[in-house]
């Protein structure tokens, strides 16, 4: 990889995009009206140049293979968007035959189920998904992981499991921060964050705090935790936009981490804006000029 400085770089690692079809998405709250529209490409071009991104990496919202062919078919044919992760029946019998097609549509990198929202909180131990997610290292796919903090010591044995899997854990596993709460999320994140094969998106960070009375200063700690726990190496960018529209604004989120990171050094600040993203779903490096 080119070690040159390239502060023109910003990688997205976590955005969305989605159609807004009956009857909705479960997930979609009542207070999260606001999205309830079509969320398309010229949308994400907009919010990224405005912002200096260069690419980004699309995940998954619609729990269904179908929109995991639709986001590679909008990737395959756009210069900003980089990587994309989908979904995949990854408990049914015939994960393995589903995966390998999958793992041939453009720019597919990696996968995810929503752990999160599974009723069983053990269900990430469960033996039909591990079998799945054992399918993955031969297909070059990674597994990101979408949990709250009370999954954490789960997701350690889990994890251990599956010792050459890149994971990648999304919004820093969700902290109680508008609790205020940060001790146990704090020791059971640094415990995980020693198995070197596990990055950290630092995203969704501002909706899991008060949406219209945080400050930079709320989430300090938790950004510094994240920092102190993966180091800038395995540290990466994201947004969750447009989910972070309930809380704030691209270019305020955006900004928000550049101050965040500020005190790094030149390297450690662009580990965390496009090289640590950049070698967890080995993507391309994005191209200078383009969309964004």
């Amino acid at each position: 990889m080119d070690s040159s400085v390239r502060q023109d770089y910003c990688i997205d690692a976590h955005h969305h995009l989605w159609r807004n079809r009956d009857p909705g998405q479960p997930w979609m709250t009542e207070e999260m009206s606001s999205l309830r529209r079509d969320i398309g490409l010229d949308d994400l071009h907009k919010v990224a140049a405005a912002s200096g991104i260069t690419g980004t990496v699309v995940i998954e919202v619609e729990r269904t293979a179908e929109e995991t062919r639709w986001l590679a078919s909008l990737a395959a044919s756009d210069d900003v968007i980089l990587g994309v992760v989908g979904w995949a029946h990854l408990t049914d019998l015939s994960a393995q035959r589903e995966l390998e097609q999958l793992a041939d549509l453009p720019k597919l990198r990696g996968v995810r189920h929503p752990i999160h929202d599974e009723p069983d909180p053990n269900f990430i131990l469960r033996e039909d998904f591990n079998r799945g997610i054992a399918a993955l290292r031969a297909l070059g796919l990674t597994y990101d992981l979408l949990i709250f903090e009370e999954h954490l010591p789960q997701t350690i044995t889990f994890v251990d499991r599956h010792p050459e899997q890149v994971f990648i854990l999304d919004h820093i596993a969700k902290p109680r921060i508008r609790d205020g709460s940060i001790a146990t999320w704090r020791s059971d994140l640094l415990e995980l964050a020693r198995r070197p094969n596990v990055y950290c998106k630092l995203s969704g960070v501002v909706t899991e705090a008060n949406w219209n009375r945080w400050t930079p200063e709320m989430i300090a700690p938790y950004i510094d935790t994240v920092l102190e726990a993966f180091g800038p190496r395995r540290l990466m960018f994201g947004s969750d936009w447009p989910i972070v529209l309930l809380a704030s604004t691209y270019d305020r989120w955006v900004n928000t981490v550049r101050s965040a990171i500020a005190r790094l050094s030149t390297f450690e600040q662009e580990s965390i804006l496009w090289r640590s993203v950049t070698e967890a779903y080995g993507l391309s490096q994005p191209a200078t000029h383009g969309h964004a």
